[in-house]
């Protein structure tokens, strides 16, 4: 069996409408995603403690899933009537039957993040049980250990002689959070905007016999200082809370910084020193992971 996607681009005025009427006229879902996702125009969606939602993106793709029967032109007609919109800019993809299952855990083997560390999906066995295995698998939370900004983090926790009290901010998957505890941090919390993603971080954390690691949605945690403060987050947020993530942190304590493309470095570079003695950045691909030391 085959499916038909119709992929709409919409504002942030019309995008929730727009699918909200696709799935009144019959789609079988309807899924709304930046349009600039993956590039580096991608749009940073974050909030802080207190705020209201922060919506959506400005520029977006709205994607239904139709029977391959349905006509579209008929289908846009009866959108326009629903939604008062009177054009559409759009494309048609057809997606053939598969084994979804199958397909996905093929994109994924253990990932080798060094020696001492491997990051490995539960239908894995671990290629080196001596080393320090987290079993994750792809799920509700950015995460995996594949992107080069959770490899550079990852791989930077190993190196730290001494962890004590580690912080995780935005911890997704949880994925940081576990591999801070593994590698004998003694507190070790992870905070989230997201409410999804400190679900799955629980639940990763549970699979990996980490269970006493403390997650929080942001709105909910207190003003904790730790020896470590680590934040893989997109590097416009990083901007926003190099205060907060200063405060997190004790003096003489460390930070280290991912989801930065090597063009921001030198102004995330300026905004750290206010609080942090700057490293030297290190690079994986295009990414720069950026540490430092409290003042």
């Amino acid at each position: 069996m085959a499916w038909l996607l119709l992929k709409i681009q919409a504002t942030d005025q019309t995008a929730d409408t727009i699918s909200d009427a696709l799935m009144e006229l019959g789609a079988l879902s309807a899924s709304i995603e930046d349009a600039h996702a993956e590039t580096q125009a991608e749009q940073a969606i974050f909030g802080e403690p207190g705020d209201p939602p922060p919506g959506i993106w400005e520029q977006n793709i709205v994607t239904a899933m139709l029977d391959t029967t349905t006509d579209v032109s008929q289908l846009l007609q009866a959108l326009q009537n629903e939604t008062q919109i009177t054009h559409f800019s759009y494309v048609t993809e057809t997606i053939e039957e598969q084994d979804w299952v199958r397909a996905t855990q093929a994109q994924f083997d253990p990932i080798h993040i060094t020696d001492k560390l491997w990051i490995v999906p539960t239908w894995h066995t671990s290629p080196d049980a001596k080393a320090i295995n987290i079993v994750l698998d792809p799920g509700l939370a950015f995460g995996t250990g594949s992107h080069p900004t959770t490899h550079l983090c990852l791989e930077w926790l190993t190196q730290q002689s001494e962890l004590g009290d580690v912080l995780d901010y935005g911890c997704g998957s949880g994925i940081l959070a576990i591999a801070a505890k593994k590698l004998g941090a003694a507190v070790t919390v992870g905070v989230d905007i997201d409410a999804q993603a400190v679900i799955a971080s629980h639940f990763n954390a549970e699979q990996n016999n980490t269970t006493d690691i403390a997650f929080y949605d942001a709105n909910d945690f207190s003003n904790q200082t730790f020896d470590i403060v680590v934040a893989n987050i997109l590097s416009s947020a990083l901007m926003v809370l190099a205060p907060a993530l200063a405060k997190y942190c004790k003096s003489g304590g460390k930070i280290a910084l991912s989801g930065i493309l090597e063009e921001q470095t030198e102004a995330l570079l300026a905004r750290y020193s206010e609080w942090f003695t700057m490293n030297t950045p290190t690079q994986k691909d295009a990414w720069i992971l950026l540490t430092g030391i409290k003042k």
